[in-house]
């Protein structure tokens, strides 16, 4: 690992990157300096070797550089990050429906803001108009596909959930590596290593040969995302013990993924979101389909809490849930929202902050009319018109509507 890179995951990405190509790597240029002489082929096979060499520092410095930015975004935003902390003890002290709600708006409100402003190292993939046409067709059928496995006495819990739970632990070491050096008081905290066996140190690393030491805080990280994988996985606990350690990893998994995709435009955002405003609607309305599968298959992606009925009687499926959808996708729009805010620089209001406003009002109501039907609600049902809605009303206050609608992301913008 070049530097003091301090995301694991980075590095992992880095050894299948383009810039970490192991047919050119440094351990294969060992292979002609057993010749005596080094032959024209040799020559340039070191001259590559020594771009590589540079561009493997140049990228090092480029994470170091991001993670910095990253741990500063976490230091600005330390109370929404405590208030997400604090909200964890919720469920020793209630089990009833209105603390589920309590802490389901919480979660979301908190997870929309501080993943709207987090910092993303590498930018992230793009979601253009096409992208976002096609994406409630993909959706529904992988939904679709999932209750029908579950149809035809086929369970795909265990391969679903293990790849889920694996990706939720990786995703973990990713988000707390900024998070433990905001909280450690070290001053040097960043720049620790920790000796690791030479194989341990070659798999992390980002170069080709086999690294002694690595970051202490990416390896901390990484090692709390291996200790709740174990207890996820751990068949001796039952999952209304461990439901708390899902949702750290799917608060991890829904983090990460709002760092690696981006909207486009504001139009892509309103089409995405008015295309998954009927996916929503149709399959939790129109059919069993979004509530089986919600409920059968059990994975990290979702946010669970624990509920008692009022008489006492345990239920079949015992947790209230919010998807991980309700909250990305709306998420990814208000990221956008913020991204459009260093542009049009609004005079009266803030379009991430009235985002983020929108979403929460939404939410809320969402919980509102649960309650009162005592029915599944889709979410997006009550997030997407808001959301939208409240950005084009921002843009009338403001006098920007034309810039809102029109709003596109610079192609080199992060």
């Amino acid at each position: 690992m070049t530097g003091r890179t301090n995301s694991i995951l980075s590095a992992l990405r880095d050894k299948g990157g383009p810039n970490a190509d192991t047919k050119n790597s440094p351990s294969f240029g060992r292979l002609f300096s057993l010749t005596s002489a080094p032959s024209p082929a040799t020559k340039a096979k070191s001259s590559v070797i020594s771009d590589e060499a540079r561009v493997r520092v140049e990228r090092g410095a480029f994470i170091d550089a991001g993670e910095k930015i990253r741990t500063e975004r976490v230091s600005e935003d330390a109370v929404p990050y405590l208030i997400l902390a604090a909200v964890q003890f919720l469920p020793f002290l209630s089990t009833d429906k209105y603390a589920g709600a309590i802490y389901f708006i919480t979660m979301a409100v908190m997870t929309v803001y501080v993943g709207g402003r987090q910092y993303a190292i590498d930018g992230g993939e793009r979601v253009e108009k096409q992208n976002a046409l096609y994406a409630p067709i993909g959706a529904s059928v992988a939904l679709f596909l999932l209750y029908g496995l579950l149809k035809f006495g086929i369970d795909p819990t265990i391969v679903y959930s293990s790849v889920a739970a694996l990706f939720g632990a990786l995703a973990v070491g990713d988000q707390f590596t900024p998070l433990l050096r905001a909280a450690v008081p070290w001053d040097d905290f960043a720049d620790k290593q920790i000796s690791v066996p030479k194989p341990v140190g070659k798999f992390l690393s980002s170069t080709s040969e086999s690294q002694e030491t690595l970051p202490l805080d990416g390896v901390l990280a990484l090692g709390l995302g291996i200790a709740l994988l174990a207890i996820y996985w751990s068949p001796a606990i039952a999952i209304t013990d461990k439901f708390l350690v899902s949702n750290v990893m799917a608060w991890s998994i829904g983090m990460v993924s709002l760092a690696a995709v981006n909207i486009s435009s504001f139009q892509t955002g309103a089409i995405l979101l008015g295309g998954l405003f009927f996916y929503d609607i149709f399959w939790v309305f129109g059919t069993e389909v979004m509530m089986t599968v919600a409920t059968k298959i059990e994975a990290p992606v979702k946010f669970l809490y624990y509920t008692v009925p009022p008489d006492g009687i345990p239920r079949e499926y015992p947790f209230s849930v919010l998807g991980l959808g309700d909250i990305v996708i709306p998420g990814l729009f208000v990221r956008m929202l913020g991204k459009m805010d260093k542009e049009l620089q609004p005079l009266k209001f803030s379009y991430f902050n009235t985002g983020v406003i929108a979403y929460a009002i939404g939410l809320m109501a969402c919980f509102i009319v649960n309650n009162i039907t005592q029915a599944g609600q889709p979410a997006l049902l009550y997030l997407d018109p808001l959301l939208v809605g409240g950005a084009a009303l921002n843009g009338m206050v403001n006098g920007q509507l034309s810039d809102v609608w029109n709003y596109e992301l610079g192609e080199d913008e992060n």
